[in-house]
C-alpha cells in the first residue's frame, strides 16, 4: 500500500478536481510536503504546468511584478526570501482552515480556478489607428493572471494598515472561492471579460 503524500504534510488532495475543462492541463494537483523545487523544471517548455499550484503561488508572492506602470506596494513582505513567503502561505492556509472548516488547499485551488479570466484585451494598430481586440487567454496565462491578481491585491490591502498580509491574503482567497464582488481578482476578471465582450 502506497502512503498518501499530503500538502505541507497536513492536507490531502484526494477528491479535489478542476471543473473548468480549459484549466485541467494548467493546474498541477500533485501535492508536495515542501513546495520548493528550486526551479529544476524551469528549463523545460511549459514547465509551470508540472509545478504544484501552491508553489506557483508562493513564487508569485516573492515577486508580484508591476501593476499599471508602478511597482506594487508590498508592505515589506515582498523580499524574495523563500522562507518568508513560505511562512506567509502556511499561516494563510491555517487561517482559511480555521475560518471555513474546509481543506484550505482545495479552497485555494478553487479560488484560482474561479478567478482565472477567460478573455482579455489586446491593442492592434491598423492604418495608424489603434483598436482594442478581444482574445482568448491561454490556460497557463489564465492561472498566472489569477495568482498575480490575488497576490497583488492582498499586498495592496495590507499596506499602511493594521491588517497583516496573512489576513488580507486569506480574505482575498476566501472571497474568490465564494465568488464575491469584494474579491479584487473576481472583480478584475469580470471587468476584463466585459471589456472583451464590448470589443468584438
Amino acid at each position: 500500500m502506497v502512503e498518501e503524500i499530503l500538502a505541507f504534510n497536513r492536507w490531502s488532495l484526494q477528491g479535489v478536481t478542476i471543473e473548468d475543462e480549459g484549466l485541467k492541463s494548467a493546474i498541477c494537483l500533485t501535492p508536495r510536503i515542501v513546495p520548493r523545487t528550486g526551479g529544476k523544471a524551469a528549463k523545460f517548455r511549459f514547465h509551470k504546468t508540472d509545478v504544484f499550484v501552491v508553489e506557483r503561488f508562493i513564487n508569485r508572492l516573492m515577486t508580484t511584478g508591476h501593476r499599471a506602470k508602478k511597482h506594487k506596494i508590498t508592505s515589506g513582505h515582498q523580499t524574495g526570501k523563500g522562507n518568508t513567503v513560505y511562512n506567509i502561505m502556511v499561516k494563510t492556509l491555517e487561517l482559511i482552515e480555521k475560518k471555513m472548516n474546509m481543506n484550505p488547499v482545495e479552497v485555494l485551488i478553487k479560488a484560482v480556478e474561479y478567478a482565472a479570466p477567460r478573455e482579455e484585451i489586446i491593442t492592434i494598430e491598423y492604418g495608424g489607428a489603434k483598436y482594442p481586440k478581444a482574445v482568448e487567454c491561454a490556460p497557463q496565462r489564465r492561472v498566472d493572471q489569477a495568482i498575480k491578481l490575488m497576490s497583488q491585491l492582498a499586498y495592496h490591502k495590507s499596506f499602511n494598515t493594521r491588517k497583516s498580509m496573512v489576513d488580507t491574503l486569506a480574505q482575498e482567497i476566501m472571497d474568490a472561492y465564494e465568488m464575491k464582488p469584494t474579491s479584487g481578482a473576481i472583480a478584475k476578471k469580470l471587468e476584463l471579460e466585459r471589456q472583451a465582450d464590448s470589443s468584438r
